[in-house]
C-alpha cells in the first residue's frame, strides 16, 4: 500500500486518496470560529487533520491545505457586542490565540488561511448565481434563502432522505447552525437586524451578510476550484453544514463539489460530552495550568481511531507522558536525527511497518502499537547495527515522528506550567527546608500534595509534578 485508503463520508467505503487534478492534493478543513478559545474536542479535529496531512506528504504527494477561519456569523456578532468591541477586533485576538495553541500543538500552518469577512464579494456574487439559476430567492425582508426543493440530490453526503425529516416550500432556516432533522431552505444572505449593530455589507438585495454555510462554499471555490479532491471537519458538522455546502456549490456551480468526505468523531471527556457546567470542557491553557504539555495533549488526540469517540482524561495524559518519555530515552540512544519529512515510504526503512498502519485508514493505534515495538526491537540492536543500519534506523524514526507530528524536545513538565501558587509553596519548602524547619516543610509538601502536585527533590534542587 503506497498510498493513504481513507474512510468517505459520503460512499461510506475505504477510498484511494490522491489528487484527481494534477500531482497536488487539494483539501479543505472547516476552521475554527473565532469567538473564544479552541478547546480539545476543537483540536482533535484539528490534530488528525494535520496527521492527516503528514502522512500524505510521507508518500512524496505534494497538498494544498486550505483551512478557513469563520469571523462573521451569529456567534461571533452576538459576543463581540457583549464585550463592546469591534467585531474585527473581537476575532483578530481570538485568532491569535488559535495560532499559539496550533503552534504548541505542533500543527502545520495551512497554505492558505482565509476568512469568511475577506471574502464577501464573493459570496455575494455565488448568491447572484443561484438566484439566477432558480435556486435561491428574495425573503421580504431582504434576506436570501437556498431553494432545498431545487436540488434533487440533497441529502446524499448525510443519507437525509432515509430518515424522517421535515420538509414544506415555506419552511425556512435563518440562524447559522441547526440540528433538527430538516430540509428547510436555509439561508444564504441575512438582512441586517438592529441586535447586529455595525455589522453588515451592501449587497443588491439590501444591506445584511452572509450565512455561515455559504462562507466556506465561496472560500473553497475561490482557493481548491470548483471540485477538489478532500473535505474535512467534525462529524457534528456533516449536516446541516456540509450538506448545505454540497447543494449550494453544486448548483452554483454545475459540477460535482468534493471527491472525498473526511470525518472525525467527537471527543468525550471522562466518559461524558464536554460541556462548562460539567467542568470538563478543557483548553490547552487549562491543560498546562495541571502541569501538562502541549505534546501530550497531541500524544492523546491522536491516539485513537478518527472515526471512534476518544474519551480523554487526566489519566491517559499522565500515560501519554510516560509514552513520550520512552521515544525521548529511544532517541537519545538512536544519536541525532536528520530533518524533513519522508519523499517516500520507503524513507521509513526499518520503520516502514509505522507508515503502512497510518495509510491504512489512518490508523494511529496500530501505528504507535508497531512504533513501540520496533522501538523496543532497536534498543536490544543499537550496540551491535553498523553505520548504514543505525542511519537507516535514524531516517525511518525521524519520518515516524514527523508523520505524527512528535517534536520529543519538549520536555514532560517546566515550572512556567506549574501554576503560580503551587511554584511559589514549592520555593517556600525548599528554603524551610534548607533553614532545617521539618515542621513547615512538611506542611507545605502536605499542602501542595492537597492541590494534586508533588515535590521531588534532586541533586539540582527540586521538581514541581502532577499527581
Amino acid at each position: 500500500m503506497n498510498c493513504l485508503h481513507l474512510y468517505d463520508s459520503q460512499t461510506r467505503e475505504n477510498r484511494k486518496v490522491v489528487p484527481a487534478r494534477g500531482d497536488t492534493l487539494r483539501f479543505y478543513c472547516c476552521g475554527p470560529t473565532v469567538y473564544g478559545p479552541a478547546h480539545i474536542g476543537n483540536f482533535r479535529t484539528f490534530v488528525m487533520q494535520d496527521v492527516f496531512r503528514r502522512v500524505v506528504e510521507s508518500t512524496g504527494i505534494k497538498t494544498k491545505h486550505v483551512r478557513n477561519l469563520t469571523d462573521v456569523d451569529d456567534k461571533t456578532i452576538r459576543q463581540s457586542q457583549e464585550a463592546g468591541v469591534s467585531l474585527t477586533d473581537f476575532t483578530a485576538g481570538w485568532t491569535e490565540k488559535f495560532h499559539k495553541d496550533s503552534e504548541a500543538l505542533n500543527l502545520l500552518s495551512p497554505h492558505v488561511e482565509p476568512s469568511a469577512v475577506e471574502h464577501i464579494p464573493e459570496q455575494i456574487e455565488m448568491i447572484a448565481t443561484l438566484i439566477e439559476k432558480g435556486h435561491a430567492y428574495r425573503a421580504d425582508d431582504g434576506s436570501v434563502y437556498f431553494k432545498v426543493d431545487s436540488f434533487d440530490d440533497y441529502g446524499k453526503l448525510s443519507r437525509l432522505k432515509e430518515r424522517e425529516i421535515t420538509t414544506s416550500e415555506t419552511e425556512r432556516e435563518d440562524s447559522d447552525e441547526y440540528e433538527r432533522e430538516s430540509a428547510a431552505d436555509f439561508v444564504l444572505w441575512k438582512a441586517r437586524k438592529e441586535e447586529d449593530g455595525p455589522n453588515y455589507w451592501e449587497s443588491p438585495w439590501g444591506q445584511g451578510r452572509p450565512g455561515w454555510h455559504l462562507e466556506c462554499s465561496a472560500m473553497c471555490k475561490k482557493h481548491l476550484g470548483e471540485s477538489f479532491d478532500v473535505h474535512s471537519g467534525g462529524e457534528d458538522l456533516l449536516f446541516p453544514h456540509h450538506e448545505n455546502e454540497i447543494a449550494q456549490s453544486e448548483c452554483c456551480n454545475g459540477t460535482s463539489f468534493v471527491d472525498h468526505w473526511f470525518h472525525i468523531s467527537h471527543l468525550m471527556v471522562d466518559g461524558a460530552k464536554m460541556s462548562k457546567s460539567l467542568g470538563n470542557l478543557y483548553t490547552i491553557d487549562d491543560l498546562a495550568e495541571k502541569g501538562f504539555t502541549p505534546e501530550e495533549v497531541r500524544y492523546v488526540l491522536f491516539s485513537g481511531s478518527y472515526g471512534q469517540q476518544l474519551n480523554f482524561t487526566l489519566d491517559s495524559l499522565k500515560a501519554a507522558g510516560k509514552a513520550l518519555e520512552r521515544l525521548r530515552d529511544f532517541k537519545e540512544k538512536l544519536g541525532a536525527l536528520p530533518d524533513g519529512p519522508a519523499s517516500s515510504i520507503d524513507d521509513f526503512g526499518p520503520f516502514k511497518p509505522v507508515i503502512e498502519a497510518l495509510l491504512n485508514d489512518l490508523n494511529t493505534s496500530d501505528a504507535l502499537g508497531k512504533l513501540f515495538s520496533l522501538v523496543k526491537q532497536f534498543l536490544k540492536e543499537i550496540p551491535n547495527l553498523d553505520t548504514d543500519s543505525l542511519n537507516e534506523a535514524r531516517r525511518g524514526f525521524a519520518c515516524c515522528l514527523y508523520a505524527l507530528g512528535l517534536r520529543l524536545d519538549i520536555p514532560k513538565s517546566t515550572k512556567s506550567a506549574v501554576p503560580d501558587d503551587i511554584a511559589d509553596m514549592a520555593k517556600e519548602r525548599w528554603e524551610a527546608k534548607q533553614n532545617k524547619d521539618w515542621g513547615r516543610s512538611d506542611e507545605l509538601r502536605d499542602a501542595i500534595l492537597a492541590q494534586g502536585w508533588q515535590v521531588k527533590d534532586t541533586k539540582e534542587g527540586y521538581t514541581v509534578s502532577p499527581l
